[in-house]
């Protein structure tokens, strides 16, 4: 194995001599009901992601220049994914980054630049730095393989999926080895929302899917693969390092926060939800100690709970900075409502309906490329329920459904 660095000998050698004998491989899940199955279909049990199931990936990482996507959810135990694989002796030469950086801790959309990583003296690479997309050549000619290991939330507009789709069309440019070390989906007991209209293809909407999926990262990068959506009609050389023990069923809790602002499941569960106040000029809680779980804005009507955005770290320029905001307060939601509920549109209604000043200017153009449509944005302001809605998009959600089912990876139940 090559050191690029004094400094990263160093590092690997405190590692290996601090390393315990022993560590937990897996995170836990709880023993509820998933969305799409019954209450006995689910079972305790310990779940072994993709990079905890060395003996699968080693092999084929062995000898390799390795460049490793990941961040601060790349975890292994209370080890990250980097280290897990210096110490066994797998030659990692370069990080790539996602949006929140290496170490998530950038804002949402927040440039970050490339660098040094502090910790392990490996250069970072970022591919959210605001230049052009993609991973660069030279790079792309000092590496034999990318292993993939992030968390994704499991919503079409987040953002991870996209980069590791990015880095599988560099990986097939350059006739390089993808291997994705696959997490479970926390959200993906559920199907649901509008499937994304490709005229609005942007940075939070690059595959037709629907904004509740349902895929892993690994199921995403096979489907990707499959259906043809990496541009150019190329074609990577992938691998999925599955997850043990897990199916579509199991309600799943993050070890680690993926992002700033998503700090705990009800967020998350919230997410596919709420997420579309940010294409408005209502805020969704950045700023305060209770980001996606909580909506208002200052001409809303008063129903006795307020909030002020200030700034915090994850949240440096919050939407409404010290504006008193009217809204609604969530923190007490019924969880198994919440996914029950799938995409809810009524939260973002209510703010619509509410709205004693300013509707003519609440929706921006952002909010069609979040929902994936232009069409959703007319019927509230024609008075649409979140029911009739839901009801328009239920046909795609069908036809996207039997159009996933050869790339799933996992039982549904």
């Amino acid at each position: 194995m090559k050191f690029n660095t004094i400094r990263q000998f160093i590092y690997l050698f405190m590692l290996l001599a601090a390393a315990p004998q022993a560590t937990s491989c897996g995170s836990r899940v709880t023993a509820e009901t998933a969305h799409e199955a019954e209450p006995d279909t689910v079972t305790t049990s310990e779940l072994h992601p993709g990079a905890a199931r060395t003996d699968l990936y080693k092999p084929m990482l062995q000898g390799k220049r390795v460049a490793l996507l990941s961040n601060h959810t790349g975890t292994v135990g209370d080890k990250h994914t980097v280290d897990v694989m210096l110490e066994n002796g797998i030659n990692v030469v370069t990080l790539l980054s996602p949006e929140h950086g290496f170490r998530g801790t950038a804002d949402a959309g927040q440039h970050v630049k490339s660098g040094i990583d502090e910790i392990t003296g490996l250069p970072v690479k970022s591919l959210y730095s605001g230049g052009k997309r993609g991973i660069p050549a030279d790079v792309m000619d000092s590496i034999d393989v990318i292993a993939v290991d992030l968390q994704d939330v499991g919503a079409r507009f987040y953002t991870y999926h996209i980069t590791m789709i990015e880095a599988m069309e560099a990986a097939a440019a350059h006739g390089k080895k993808i291997v994705v070390l696959d997490r479970p989906n926390p959200l993906g007991m559920t199907v649901d929302g509008p499937v994304l209209d490709m005229k609005l293809r942007s940075g939070v909407g690059r595959i037709p899917v629907p904004v509740l999926h349902g895929l892993t990262m690994g199921e995403i990068a096979g489907m990707a693969n499959g259906e043809g959506w990496l541009k150019d009609g190329l074609k990577a050389d992938l691998t999925v390092i599955p997850v043990e023990n897990y199916t579509h069923a199991t309600r799943y809790e993050l070890p680690v926060a993926p992002s700033p602002n998503l700090r705990d499941m009800k967020a998350i569960y919230l997410y596919p939800s709420l997420c579309y106040f940010e294409g408005t000029t209502a805020s969704v809680g950045r700023g305060t100690d209770f980001p996606f779980m909580a909506y208002g804005h200052p001409s809303m009507r008063d129903r006795g709970f307020s909030f002020t955005p200030k700034s915090m770290a994850g949240a440096k320029n919050p939407p409404l900075l010290g504006k008193l905001c009217h809204g609604v307060d969530l923190r007490d939601a019924d969880t198994d409502s919440i996914i029950a509920a799938g995409v809810d549109l009524s939260y973002i209604i209510d703010a619509y309906n509410n709205m004693t000043a300013g509707k003519t200017t609440f929706f921006n153009s952002f909010f069609d490329k979040l929902i994936g449509n232009e069409q959703t944005r007319k019927m509230i302001i024609a008075g649409k329920t979140a029911e009739e809605i839901k009801a328009g998009w239920q046909a795609d959600v069908d036809s996207f459904k039997t159009r996933r089912a050869p790339y799933l990876l996992y039982p549904l139940q």
